[in-house]
């Protein structure tokens, strides 16, 4: 199943998407103590909630009266205010790793010993046709990075790498807009992955049970058309179960966390020369079964 939180008529619901391309509206029917107004709601309710939902699509999705088509709603991020910060993991695409060395002047075979872990706040997500905010006034190097974003559906401390997979909910897609000079200047990362708008996520969540190996999906971003980053999760130099038993060790990690797990090459500081994002930029990102999220520079 396809989840996405979407607005109609001034309501914020959770909708699956229908093999048509059609929202079934979910919210609407949804029985129970817990009112569903996005899709972390649903995934904080635990696997057991995926049963029930297969008995509410078998009894009413035939019902026309429940289904909205895409040009009667907006969609919105799958998780609009995640309750803490997303985590993500830095230089974990090989050749990403190589082209943002030479770009710094370092050993182009300089690899991580273990994920690099930094996070944006709740205040930077935002979904797709969502504008990103160019921030002129205090950065002259906005720049792009398409992710596999997972979501955890099941809480956990001290994950094992044999039981890591458990705990995901689903697969979505996220741009880690990135602040370069902020991202140097400040000495950390924090300040430069973290403005307002500069976390585009969606458009929906993919449950895991319609991706049955996330280390082969294509992965790609285009810039007004061009193609710039175009790879496949095979290339992550650490696999998401590694990643989550990392994250893990001492720390709980939540239903709900979002996690983005690094980006492939072809970053705007990584071409020759150096191409960063302007006013009026088209971005769209694409992950295979995961849908295409699209965002316009201002």
């Amino acid at each position: 199943m396809k989840f996405l939180t979407f607005l109609s008529a001034g309501v914020q619901q959770v909708g699956i998407m229908t093999p048509k391309g059609d929202v079934f509206q979910l919210s609407k029917v949804w029985a129970g103590s817990v009112k569903l107004s996005h899709v972390g709601d649903f995934i904080e309710l635990g696997e057991d909630a995926i049963a029930k939902v297969n008995k509410i699509i078998e009894k009413h999705g035939d019902d026309p009266s429940m289904i909205l088509s895409l040009d009667e709603i907006k969609i919105v991020a799958p998780i609009p205010k995640p309750a803490k910060n997303i985590f993500c993991i830095g230089r974990n695409y090989r050749e990403h790793i190589i082209e943002g060395n030479r770009a710094r002047g370092r050993n182009p075979d300089d690899f991580p010993k273990v994920i690099e872990v930094f996070t944006k706040p709740p205040t930077s997500v935002v979904g797709t046709l969502d504008k990103i905010l160019r921030h002129s006034h205090i950065t002259e190097q906005l720049d792009y990075e398409v992710e596999l974003g997972v979501i955890i559906g099941k809480s956990g401390i001290d994950i094992s790498l044999e039981h890591a997979m458990d705990h995901i909910f689903g697969y979505t897609i996220i741009n880690d807009v990135t602040a370069r000079d902020l991202q140097s200047a400040h000495g950390q990362w924090f300040k430069g992955k973290s403005l307002d708008s500069t976390c585009p996520m969606g458009p929906y969540i993919v449950h895991k049970s319609l991706v049955p190996d996330p280390h082969i999906l294509d992965i790609a971003l285009s810039v007004n058309g061009e193609m710039r980053q175009a790879s496949n999760t095979s290339d992550l130099l650490f696999k998401i179960e590694s990643i989550v038993s990392q994250l893990s060790a001492g720390m709980t990690l939540q239903a709900g966390d979002i996690i983005a797990t690094g980006t492939p090459s072809g970053v705007g500081l990584g071409l020759v020369p150096p191409i960063f994002l302007k006013s009026g930029d088209v971005l769209k990102a694409k992950i295979s079964g995961l849908g295409e999220l699209i965002n316009t520079v201002c």
